[in-house]
């Protein structure tokens, strides 16, 4: 599944408008699990707190975004309303620790699934596919993609996220990087003009780009698959095979259109194909 670029443009630019209308490989079951919790009709479920149209905090407290949705929707196939789960932030760098710990119960936050991660943690999913792209000021013109890093670009992104990684790996010797703790931060930088683009997937600075009409624009196509999953503590196959059914349900139902139009963006004259479930 691919969002055009003219797409994320235009979620960009209707993500907080419309975020208000949203609601708000392993053996046995391990014992403070998902699904050990969801039996006393209680979950801590880990989100991210400061990405428009995903998942972001309000000022009164109460949550919203598409992955905030996603949560709910799975926490109610497994019997737990929405006035008992407790969302807790889970920075991307902190993701595996917090699952592994038992902080909380699963991470719905932005999380690509990935080989190395899956050695720590287990992976329902995915449910949705994202790619990464850069976020630059409007009145910038040089930079077009990522092939257009070059010269010393100050470029942002978040420590511990698939996307540093990526640049690290691929494009560190033409830029120098920044790696901050939440890619709020990463924005402030940019907008302030102490960075010259922000990298992470299309679909998180879509939001960001709402959050400054006619300021800040994504640049280029994507140049990474990103399969977003629901982690969990590794070895609970149980709660893991529940979270897909969940997934597919939502699909299968109409919720997880539903959910995405009225939390990203409109998605009129484009298509939107939901991930394979992949049950490892």
């Amino acid at each position: 599944m691919r969002i055009s670029h003219a797409l994320r443009l235009g979620i960009g630019a209707v993500a907080i408008a419309i975020a208000a209308s949203t609601t708000g490989c392993g053996g046995g079951n391990d014992a403070g699990t998902g699904g050990s919790q969801a039996k006393d009709g209680k979950l801590t479920i880990g989100i991210k707190f400061d990405q428009p149209g995903l998942s972001i905090r309000d000022a009164n407290g109460s949550f919203r975004g598409y992955d905030v949705e996603v949560a709910k929707y799975v926490a109610g196939k497994l019997g737990v309303r929405p006035a008992d789960i407790t969302f807790k932030e889970a920075p991307s760098a902190q993701r595996e620790t917090m699952i592994m710990n038992g902080e909380v119960d699963f991470v719905v936050g932005t999380y690509s699934i990935t080989e190395g991660r899956k050695e720590k943690v287990d992976f329902a999913g995915p449910y949705f596919v994202a790619g990464q792209a850069l976020l630059v000021r409007m009145t910038n013109t040089d930079i077009t993609g990522v092939e257009s890093l070059n010269g010393n670009r100050k470029v942002c992104s978040v420590k511990g996220s698939t996307p540093v990684q990526n640049i690290k790996d691929n494009y560190a010797k033409d830029i120098q990087l920044l790696e901050l703790d939440t890619y709020s931060k990463c924005v402030d930088q940019l907008r302030s003009g102490a960075v010259d683009a922000v990298t992470t997937d299309d679909i998180i600075l879509a939001g960001y780009a709402g959050l400054a009409p006619g300021e800040l624009k994504l640049v280029g196509p994507t140049f990474s698959v990103e399969k977003y999953g629901i982690g969990l503590k590794k070895g609970d196959r149980d709660t893991r095979e529940k979270i897909n059914n969940a997934i597919e349900e939502m699909v299968a139902d109409g919720s997880w259109q539903r959910a995405f139009e009225t939390t990203i963006g409109p998605l009129s004259g484009s298509t939107l194909t939901p991930p394979v479930v992949d049950r490892y």
